[in-house]
C-alpha cells in the first residue's frame, strides 16, 4: 500500500475495524454488505474521500450511482465536506443514462428522442373510457414498466408472466397494450424512462468508440443500495464497466474497478424487479472479487437488533450483529380488538410519550399498505394530533382514492334514484376485481362512507358524504414541523426514529395475502418486516388487530406466525415452548402462560438439574431487572436448561454451551459458575480464564 498523507489518516478517525476495512482495502471489486444502522454512507463517502486522499483513485473520474436523486445529492455534499475538492459524478441510473445519451447523440449529429413523461399520454387514449372490465392506465403502465426492468419485449411478456408464477387479471390484452405502446412510441420518436437504461447500454455495447470514450471518462464506479439494482440496470452497469460475460472481467483482462454497498437483509423491491442475488451471488458474478461485512448497529438498542434479526431465515438472523448502545427496554406486543382501538391505543400511548418531552418527530406508526393509514390518520384527528403521512400521501391526496370519489360521483348522477348506502355497494362491488391496493382503499372508503350513515341516522348523499370526508380528514399538518409520521414497511426504509409502532401484524398484511404459497415472496415479507422493526432506535411497540371492519363486512384476523419470532425475541422463551401454550404471551393475561411455560422447561430437566435451573433462573430475572433490560437478553430458557444440564466447572466448558459466546461468557460467567459451584459441592471452582 503507498504511503498515507496525514489527511488521509484523518479520514480513518471514528472508524470501527470493520468500517475501516471497508474504506482502505485495496480489493476490486469490492461488495461492502452494510446492515441497518451500520454506517452506510459514511463508509462509502469516506472510502471516495479515502482513496482520492492516497492517489487510489481520481475524483474527477468517479461515477457514483444512486437510486434518488436526493441521495446523490447527499452523497455529492458529504464528500465535498470530507475534503475532496474534484467534484464527483454522483446521480441515478437513469440521470446518467439520458446525460450519455445526448452526448452520444449530440456528438454524432442525430436526433435525441423526446423523453415521455408519463406513459398516460399514449396509454390513456388507447384505453379510451373505462368500461367495465375496471382495467387502468396505472395497471397497464405498470406491467410495462415490469416487463422493461426484467428486460422482457412484448413477444416475451405473456410467457414471462406464467414463468414468473404472477397472477396477472387481463394479461393478454395487456400484452397487447404493451406491444401497441411500444409501436406507438417509436412512431413518434419517444422514449419512456424504462428505455434510458436499455438504450444507452445498447449504444455503449455497439459503438466502440462511445463506449471507450464513457469507460475512459468513468473509471472507478460505486453503487448504493445495489440490492435494488433490476436486470435492466445491471445490464447497463456491466456496460459502463466492460464487462466480458465470459470472464466476469473488462476487455484487457483487468479487473473492473467497482465498490458496492448494500444489505440482502433489505431487499425488499422484488415487485419492481430488484434482483437482491447481483449483491448476494456477487462473488460469482464477479469472479476475484472481495466481501466486507459491516459488523456494528450504532442506531438501535440490543433489545432492538436481536427482535428485529428475528424475523429474518436462520441463515441470516445467526449472523453477528454488535451494537455499542446501552441496553433499553424490551419490546412490547400487543393486540386489540378491531383496527379502530389498534389504532385509538396507539396514538394515545403516543400522546403519553409526548407528555414526557418526547418529539412527535421522534415517533412514527408502521404499517403493511397504504389503506391502513385511514385508521389512524382519524385517530389523531381525533386526538388532536399532529400527523404526517409520508409516500402515498394522505388518505383523501391519493390518486386511488380520489378515483373512487369520482367513480361515486358518476355514480350519483347517473342513478340519482339509488341511495347513498346502495352507491357504497356498488363501489365495493365494483372494485372486487380490481388491484388489492384499489380495493383495500374501496373498502376503507366504504367503511368511512357506513361511519356517515351512522352520525346521519342512516340517511346520507354524495355530497354529505364528501363535506364529512373533508371534515374528518383533512389534515393541516401534513408535511414539516413536529408531527408524527404514519407510513408504510417500504417507505420507511432508509429512516429512524426513537420509537416506532409496527402494526396490523396480521396474516394477510404480514405477510400480504398474494405472497402466500410463494417461497421468494414470503422471504421478501420477511426481510420487509424486518425493515420496519429496525427504524425504531430504542421504544419498539408492535400491534395486530383481532377483526377489521370492511364497509359492513367485518373479518376476523389471524395474527401473523412472524409474531412468534417476535414473542420468542423478546421475551427469551422458545418458538417450542410458545407454540405449546399457544404462542400468546403479550399484553393480555402473560403471567398464566408464563407459568405454564415454566412448567414445560422443568418437564425437559432431570429431577437432579432442576434447582440449579431455578436458580439460574432467579439469578437471571434479578440481573435483566438491575440493567433494565429483558430477561432473554442474559440467556433465554433453552441455554439455561442446557447449562443446568451439563454443569460446566470452568470457562472453557461454558463456553462450550450453545448460547453462550465469548461476551456472555465475560459479563456473566463468573457469577453463573458460582451458582453451579453452589449447587454441586463435589464441583471444583475454577473460574480461571484458559
Amino acid at each position: 500500500m503507498p504511503s498515507v498523507p496525514h489527511d488521509a489518516d484523518s479520514l480513518l478517525e471514528g472508524l470501527d475495524p470493520s468500517q475501516r476495512e471497508a474504506v482502505t482495502s485495496e480489493a476490486r471489486p469490492l461488495a461492502i454488505h452494510a446492515g441497518a444502522g451500520s454506517g452506510k454512507t459514511r463508509v462509502l463517502t469516506h472510502r471516495i474521500a479515502w482513496q482520492s486522499a492516497t492517489g487510489a483513485i481520481s475524483p474527477g473520474r468517479v461515477l457514483a450511482l444512486t437510486f434518488t436523486r436526493k441521495a446523490a445529492g447527499e452523497l455529492r455534499e458529504r464528500i465535498s465536506r470530507l475534503g475532496v475538492s474534484e467534484s464527483v459524478a454522483a446521480g441515478t441510473f437513469h440521470s446518467m443514462a439520458l446525460a450519455q445519451l445526448r452526448r452520444y447523440h449530440s456528438d454524432r449529429g442525430t436526433p435525441m428522442p423526446a423523453v415521455l413523461g408519463s406513459k398516460a399520454r399514449i396509454l390513456g387514449p388507447m384505453l379510451g373510457k373505462r368500461d367495465s372490465s375496471q382495467l387502468r392506465v396505472i395497471d397497464v403502465a405498470s406491467e410495462i414498466e415490469w416487463a422493461k426492468a426484467r428486460l422482457v419485449s412484448p413477444p416475451r411478456y405473456l410467457d414471462a408472466v406464467s414463468a414468473s408464477g404472477r397472477v396477472v387479471s387481463q394479461a393478454e390484452r395487456i400484452a397487447g397494450l404493451y406491444e401497441r405502446y411500444e409501436q406507438e412510441k417509436n412512431r413518434r420518436l419517444l422514449v419512456d424512462f424504462d428505455d434510458l437504461l436499455l438504450a444507452c447500454a445498447t449504444a455503449i455495447e455497439t459503438d466502440r468508440e462511445f463506449a471507450a470514450a464513457q469507460r475512459w471518462r468513468f473509471r472507478h464506479l460505486f453503487v448504493d443500495e445495489f440490492q435494488d439494482t433490476n436486470r435492466s440496470q445491471f445490464r447497463l452497469l456491466r456496460a459502463w464497466l466492460g464487462i466480458q460475460a465470459s470472464t466476469g472481467r473488462g476487455e484487457s483482462g483487468a479487473q473492473p474497478d467497482l465498490c458496492v454497498v448494500g444489505d440482502p437483509d433489505q431487499a425488499i423491491y422484488g415487485f419492481a424487479g430488484a434482483e437482491p442475488r447481483y449483491l448476494e451471488d456477487f462473488e460469482t458474478e464477479f469472479p476475484g472479487s472481495t466481501t466486507v461485512r459491516l459488523r456494528y448497529n450504532y442506531r438501535s438498542t440490543p433489545q432492538v437488533v436481536a427482535t428485529s434479526r428475528s424475523v429474518l431465515p436462520a441463515s441470516r438472523s445467526r449472523l453477528s450483529v454488535e451494537t455499542p448502545k446501552q441496553d433499553g427496554p424490551a419490546p412490547t406486543i400487543a393486540d386489540y380488538s378491531d383496527e379502530h382501538a389498534e389504532a385509538r391505543a396507539v396514538i394515545a400511548a403516543a400522546v403519553t410519550a409526548h407528555s414526557y418531552e418526547r418529539p412527535w418527530y421522534s415517533m412514527a406508526v408502521l404499517y403493511r399498505t397504504n389503506a391502513q393509514s385511514l385508521a389512524f390518520e382519524e385517530a389523531c384527528k381525533k386526538s388532536k394530533v399532529p400527523y404526517r403521512v409520508r409516500g402515498a400521501g394522505a388518505f383523501l391526496e391519493r390518486a386511488e382514492v380520489k378515483d373512487l370519489i369520482a367513480g361515486i360521483r358518476s355514480s350519483a348522477a347517473a342513478q340519482p334514484s339509488l341511495s347513498f348506502a346502495d352507491h357504497l355497494v356498488d363501489l365495493q362491488a365494483d372494485a372486487a376485481d380490481a388491484p388489492e391496493e384499489v380495493r383495500e382503499h374501496a373498502e376503507a372508503l366504504a367503511s368511512l362512507g357506513h361511519e356517515y350513515l351512522a352520525a346521519e341516522g342512516g340517511v346520507g348523499s354524495v355530497a354529505g358524504f364528501l363535506g364529512f370526508l373533508n371534515t374528518a380528514l383533512r389534515n393541516d399538518e401534513v408535511s414539516g414541523g413536529d408531527a408524527i409520521d404514519l407510513l408504510t414497511f417500504h417507505a420507511a426504509k432508509g429512516l429512524e426514529w426513537e420509537t416506532v409502532w409496527v402494526t396490523g401484524l396480521e396474516k394477510g398484511f404480514v405477510p400480504i395475502s398474494h405472497a402466500e404459497g410463494k417461497a421468494v415472496a414470503l422471504a421478501e415479507e420477511s426481510r420487509l418486516l424486518y425493515v420496519a422493526l429496525s427504524r425504531s432506535r430504542r421504544w419498539l411497540h408492535c400491534t395486530h388487530a383481532e377483526k377489521r371492519n370492511f364497509g359492513e363486512r367485518v373479518a376476523y384476523r389471524t395474527r401473523s406466525a412472524l409474531l412468534d419470532l417476535i414473542e420468542s425475541a423478546a421475551t427469551g422463551i422458545s418458538l417450542e415452548e410458545l407454540s405449546e401454550t399457544g404462542g400468546r404471551v403479550n399484553q393480555r393475561g402473560s403471567s398464566r402462560a408464563r407459568a405454564s411455560l415454566s412448567a414445560i422447561a422443568l418437564g425437559d430437566l432431570a429431577v437432579e438439574d432442576r434447582p440449579l435451573f431455578e436458580e439460574l433462573k432467579a439469578w437471571r430475572l434479578s440481573t435483566s431487572r438491575a440493567a433494565n433490560m429483558p430477561a432473554f437478553t442474559v440467556f433465554d430458557n433453552k441455554t439455561l436448561t442446557a447449562i443446568a444440564t451439563h454443569r460446566p466447572s470452568n470457562l472453557t466448558q461454558l463456553l462450550s454451551v450453545s448460547g453462550v459466546g465469548p461476551v456472555k461468557a465475560e459479563r456473566y460467567g463468573e457469577a453463573v459458575l458460582e451458582i453451579i459451584a453452589r449447587q454441586n459441592e463435589d464441583a471444583p471452582l475454577d473460574i480461571a480464564k484458559t
